[in-house]
């Protein structure tokens, strides 16, 4: 077991409807020095990518990129998930439906933050069914950028979107991924990577 999936073995609670909480130390409150350790893993794993810029979504990837940026030296994007009086200029916009929360939304970057010189990595918390990705990856091409590869903390690989975005052929690098979940005995089954 790696250091993450050990932490979610540890302090992860299973939740009907295939839900994996992880709110004591990655999505609500977070451990820095767990989010480090992650940053570092995709250093290496992104070795050799042109990396420019970091690419997530609101709210809970923001605090994973910002650390993880801080191992590639390069700054964080984040989407919005509302528009709001402080956005100016012309926009990317991708609709992205939640897992969690079963709502659509409407994502946006402000164009003047992504443009076709960068060569980014996307960064999020989980993956479930993958269309947050697939919203970002829009953005993405909206720009004329590049994806260089997509760091996901958490893949439930049992559902369809890692499997959906590695057919698209983006290098995905998923540091735990679950593959089974026993809501009544409170078990989890890793990938082997």
């Amino acid at each position: 077991m790696n250091f993450l999936e050990e932490r979610i073995a540890k302090d992860g609670i299973l939740k009907e409807g295939n839900v994996l909480k992880v709110d004591s130390f990655l999505n609500h409150q977070m451990d820095i020095h767990l989010f480090d350790e992650m940053g570092k893993e995709w250093k290496k794993r992104f070795e050799g990518k042109n990396i420019n810029k970091i690419l997530t979504i609101e709210a809970s990837g923001i605090g994973i990129a910002a650390v993880a940026a801080m191992h590639f030296d390069v700054p964080v994007v984040f989407a919005k998930k509302a528009k709001s009086i402080n956005l100016e200029g012309d926009m990317y916009v991708a609709e992205v439906e939640s897992f969690t929360h079963k709502t659509k939304n409407q994502v946006i970057v402000a164009q003047k933050f992504l443009t076709e010189d960068d060569h980014v990595l996307i960064i999020d918390d989980f993956l479930a069914n993958g269309c947050a990705l697939q919203g970002l990856i829009q953005i993405v091409q909206q720009a004329g950028a590049t994806v260089e590869g997509i760091g996901i903390a958490i893949e439930k690989g049992f559902q369809q979107g890692g499997q959906i975005i590695r057919n698209l052929g983006y290098q995905l690098e998923s540091l735990a991924i679950v593959d089974g979940m026993d809501v009544e005995t409170g078990e989890l089954t890793f990938r082997e990577q």
